[in-house]
């Protein structure tokens, strides 16, 4: 039985490329990158090369970039970082209800230590309204983190909107822009953003990567303490082969991604049309026009997601859903429960999301396997 894999938001494999491109780094090169030697050099180099390459993806100057392990290391550089260092400022901060958790449970780390959050509301197409953002802002208001396009339903926020409305207020804004990034074009200068989160293994780069663009003049503290790596914003040596990965990913992923985005919405498409023509009861959840290609949520009416997604893998469907599978329950998705609040949607849906090595086959096995899952449960 051939495996199908559409569950590329959670996880994305290593481009081959990306991993030659490593190989020297695990073997030969393996200097420190703060030695003054040779070894140390020729490492250095490589790694301010990656800099320049990934900072001008974003339209961010070198030295804002810091490289950090991953999409969860910079949110929560960037916001405790920021809340933090301007904490005589204010304690107020704003984030959203639909937020990747390594959002959430930092801002609600905070708010033990004394800091006050507030959760925005979502309507039911996953997006915030800018008025009510307006509404809560407060004097003590230091930071906003919205992030930029949603990991479980693609929904993609105002961003740009919202940065030009917090540039007049001068308050720091943070964008988790981990699922947006290579979808999206995304220049932080227009963008009006203080603090952008990115993870290489979004982008079929490795895994323990990623960074956090900050803009000049941004104030934050950092969270590791030791060397003076990263202009001594995070401590610890380098990563030299995850960030010579990262940059070789990055470098892939601007070369093609007018071609993914056309080939993510074909694939899309695709399997909605298979939906209709099979007459399944199905809702696509999430925005009709601001949405991320690769990521397709649907709820089934009348199925269980814990039941569908047990009959999916026994048929080497690999997809997911919002929710935490536990034995025995299913943790209803913060996303869908934020959107729909308690319905049945909210424990009927799954998640398909497309990247490399995905043909029009396996999307038509996709689709079709869900429809016979979908009839067969429906029908018990």
């Amino acid at each position: 039985m051939q495996a199908v894999y559409v569950d590329h938001a959670a996880t994305s494999p290593t481009h081959p490329k990306v991993a030659e491109a490593m190989l020297p780094f695990l073997t030969e090169h393996f200097g420190n990158p703060s030695s003054i030697h040779g070894f140390g050099r020729k490492t250095r180099h490589v790694v301010d090369e990656a800099r320049q390459t990934i900072a001008k993806s974003i339209g961010a100057a070198v030295n804002e970039i810091i490289f950090t392990s991953g999409g969860t290391e910079s949110d929560n550089t960037a916001i405790i970082g920021a809340a933090l260092a301007n904490q005589h400022k204010g304690k107020h901060i704003i984030t959203t209800a639909v937020e990747h958790h390594a959002v959430l449970h930092t801002c609600q780390f905070l708010e033990g230590i004394g800091f006050e959050v507030t959760y925005l509301p979502v309507d039911e197409t996953g997006q915030i309204s800018l008025q009510t953002l307006g509404k809560s802002l407060k004097d003590e208001t230091i930071l906003v983190s919205v992030m930029y396009g949603n990991n479980e339903v693609g929904t993609l926020q105002p961003i740009k909107e919202i940065g030009a409305f917090l540039k007049e207020k001068d308050i720091y804004f943070h964008t988790d822009a981990v699922q947006a990034y290579g979808m999206v074009e995304l220049d932080v200068k227009e963008l009006n953003v203080n603090l952008l989160s990115v993870s290489a293994h979004k982008i079929n780069g490795p895994k323990g990567i990623g960074f956090l663009y900050v803009k000049e003049g941004t104030k934050i503290l950092p969270l590791q303490h030791g060397g003076e790596q990263e202009r001594k914003r995070r401590a610890g040596t380098e990563n030299v082969a995850g960030i010579v990965g990262f940059e070789k990913a990055v470098q892939i992923m601007l070369e093609t991604k007018a071609e993914r985005q056309k080939k993510y919405q074909s694939f899309r498409n695709h399997m909605i049309n298979v939906f209709k023509n099979e007459q399944i009861n199905f809702r696509v959840n999430g925005h009709s026009t601001e949405y991320l290609p690769h990521i397709l949520n649907v709820s089934f009416s009348g199925t269980n997601v814990e039941s569908m997604l047990v009959n999916l893998d026994l048929a080497g469907i690999a997809v997911s859903s919002g929710s935490a599978c536990t034995a025995g329950s299913v943790d209803p998705s913060h996303v869908l429960m934020a959107m729909f609040g308690e319905s049945e949607r909210v424990y009927s849906s799954l998640r398909f999301s497309f990247g490399l090595g995905n043909t029009e086959e396996d999307i038509q096995k996709a689709a079709q396997e869900t429809v016979k899952i979908v009839k067969r449960l429906t029908k018990q």
